[in-house]
């Protein structure tokens, strides 16, 4: 279905394209997470929550999967908003983490297209409330920011759009702390020396 040409396939395309800049961008290593919010009903050039796709999410879902198998990254579905935007992972990650599960299984009616097929595609699949995902794509305005890490950096896509729904990315960074003094990066070979402007 998604192999060849038509517009699954370039869905798929575009996808891959999206997760591995941003990926690149946001240097995105093995196991970190990435949320993703999808509306398939944006996809197709519809309201969201009114036209859901199945055919539109295992286009996307390869997409993801085809740049995850090479970078490594743990892809993390959320839900729309009759789910409370819990988030579909596989079980085995959520147990490492930690994280709280909670009991549904989503439906295209309740947690969308994209979240349902996910559940059913992943390994041993679970819900969870919430996550601080490395970064994150939101195909469709689906607003992914209540499961992102602090600081979220933007990152422009190259690609406007998947389908007819808009793209919005971000990574994220950790809070930069300290004042004019602070030094966020390890110039290198550098080596420990007294100073008069020593603080201790």
């Amino acid at each position: 279905m998604t192999n060849g040409s038509g517009p699954e396939a370039a869905i798929t395309a575009g996808v891959e394209a999206l997760v591995r800049e941003l990926a690149g961008g946001g240097r995105l290593r093995e196991g970190q997470l990435l949320v993703l919010g999808v509306s398939t009903s944006e996809v197709l050039g519809r309201h969201i929550g009114t036209s859901g796709s199945t055919d539109a999410a295992a286009a996307i879902f390869a997409g993801v999967e085809a740049a995850r198998k090479e970078i490594g990254f743990t892809p993390v579905y959320q839900c729309c908003e009759h789910l409370n935007r819990a988030l579909v992972l596989e079980r085995a990650v959520a147990e490492r983490l930690g994280l709280e599960q909670v009991a549904a299984v989503p439906v295209p009616g309740a947690g969308g297209s994209m979240a349902a097929y996910a559940y059913r595609r992943l390994a041993d699949a679970c819900l969870v409330e919430t996550v601080q995902a490395h970064a994150g794509i939101d195909i469709g305005e689906t607003l992914i920011g209540m499961h992102l890490r602090r600081v979220a950096v933007p990152l422009r896509p190259s690609l406007k759009q998947i389908g007819e729904a808009r793209v919005t990315m971000a990574f994220t960074r950790p809070k930069l702390i300290g004042g004019s003094r602070a030094v966020y990066e390890l110039p290198p070979g550098e080596e420990l020396s007294g100073s008069a402007g020593s603080c201790d």
